[in-house]
């Protein structure tokens, strides 16, 4: 049911302008009156209207008046001019406003049904805009940590399956200019803790904090958090150590936890971003001092150049059997669980794609389809599962559209040969002649005789 306000000075016209409507669009309106301009302004306030069916020529405030100012609170309600005057004398001041609709009186109860019926359409309209605007903004803040994650892990682990930092970063309006990497290093006491509850307590500090920032999983022990400096020429690091002491205490007061926070060095592109992370990695299993905040560039002048012979360069992922006994292990140990997690993660989609397909390739299956059905760009999940599977999508469709005809030839039901074209999920049989014979090296016909 909609709101309307009939605001007119005349008792009559408002009881007959509420009889009418009752009576043409039954059960459509909850009917509020108002008899002046300010009474029109405060009804408005107190009744939060849909519709407003404003009389021009009102004592003390002007029906255009009070239109004016009820915008200001109600930019979404919908007017009726109601006028017994020439509308045109008023026009250019009411389009100002965004009044579109005017009724000049006295109006046919048809135009009166007709001019509200099209209001009711266009607030149902807007609702469903509204509606959807909602659920795609949901879709996005659901997909951002997913995006963010996947930046990160470029960033950690050198290349996330052939991934485009800068077409996520252009997606997460995340330009990789100065900034710098801050981990997050937590003891094993971590494995008894909610690590969900845990790692969304961070991430949501780290976004509220008022920095500019993308935030990785929870990986192992550690997680990542890439700082970026909206004004490159101000950058100050100061800011990224308060924000890593606000995280200790944050560790501490909510989970009782001892964290080390490493910082990187300042850096520019993803090489540098990259190269920042090891940093920040390396400072925070510095001797692990709990509770503190280190930074790399600090930690190096304290320890001289034996600490930085043992830093991690920017290809740092592709040495995974380094020996473990030196600073390297605590970041090795965390980017081998990284590639170990992403790889059954890829591993457990295909399965996932291959079963969709094994249960549909009967009908009219695409590869935009499965891909979808999987959460994945059809044009990367073409090349993933070309890898994992070792067919394309394609050939492994056609593999068990053909593998099930063959069934179905050689079967005691003697089905038609057309039969079996539509029952495998091909339309045109002399297409599904030609494949099935370019994959079995005989015709369907020639099969049906061998099976004999």
């Amino acid at each position: 049911m909609y709101r309307l306000l009939i605001a007119d000075d005349e008792a009559l016209e408002r009881e007959g302008l509420e009889h009418l409507i009752h009576r043409m669009l039954p059960g459509m309106f909850q009917i509020a009156h108002a008899d002046n301009g300010r009474r029109a302004i405060e009804q408005a306030e107190e009744f939060r209207p849909n519709i407003i069916m404003m009389d021009i020529n009102m004592p003390g405030i002007q029906g255009l008046q009070a239109i004016r100012e009820i915008k200001s609170f109600l930019p979404d309600t919908k007017f009726i001019l109601v006028t017994a005057y020439d509308f045109f004398a008023y026009a250019k001041e009411a389009i100002s406003l965004g009044v579109k609709e005017y009724i000049v009186k006295p109006a046919g109860r048809e135009l009166i049904a007709s001019t509200l019926t099209q209001l009711i359409e266009e607030l149902e309209r807007e609702k469903s805009k509204r509606t959807e605007d909602l659920h795609l903004r949901d879709k996005v803040s659901q997909l951002q940590p997913l995006v963010e994650n996947e930046l990160s892990l470029l960033f950690m682990v050198d290349q996330v399956l052939d991934a485009d930092e800068a077409q996520l970063s252009d997606w997460l309006d995340f330009p990789l200019n100065e900034g710098c990497a801050v981990v997050v290093a937590f003891p094993k006491q971590i494995y008894t803790l909610d690590k969900k509850k845990l790692y969304e307590t961070f991430r949501s500090y780290a976004k509220t904090y008022g920095i500019s920032c993308i935030v990785s999983s929870l990986i192992d022990l550690h997680m990542a958090i890439f700082v970026r400096h909206e004004q490159a020429d101000s950058f100050s690091k100061e800011t990224v150590k308060q924000f890593g002491e606000k995280l200790c205490s944050l560790a501490k007061r909510q989970f009782q936890l001892p964290i080390t926070v490493g910082i990187g060095s300042v850096q520019t592109g993803g090489n540098g971003w990259r190269k920042s992370y090891f940093e920040a990695v390396f400072a925070s299993d510095a001797d692990r001092h709990a509770g503190e905040v280190c930074d790399f560039e600090d930690v190096l002048k304290g320890a001289g150049s034996d600490a930085a012979d043992r830093t991690l360069p920017v290809g740092a992922s592709d040495s995974l059997h380094a020996d473990d006994h030196d600073g390297r292990s605590y970041v090795l140990s965390a980017l081998q669980r990284i590639r170990e997690q992403r790889e059954q993660q890829t591993i457990n989609v295909m399965d996932k794609a291959k079963q969709y397909i094994e249960q549909h390739f009967t009908e009219d299956l695409s590869l935009e389809e499965t891909a979808e059905h999987v959460h994945l760009n059809p044009h990367y999940f073409s090349k993933v599962f070309k890898q994992q599977v070792g067919a394309t999508f394609i050939d492994y469709l056609t593999g068990l559209r053909i593998d099930k005809a063959k069934q179905l030839i050689a079967s005691a039901d003697e089905l038609a040969l057309k039969e079996v074209c539509f029952e495998v999920g091909y339309k045109d049989p002399n297409y599904f002649s030609r494949v099935f014979k370019r994959v079995t090296g005989v015709t369907p016909t020639e099969f049906r005789s061998q099976a004999k």
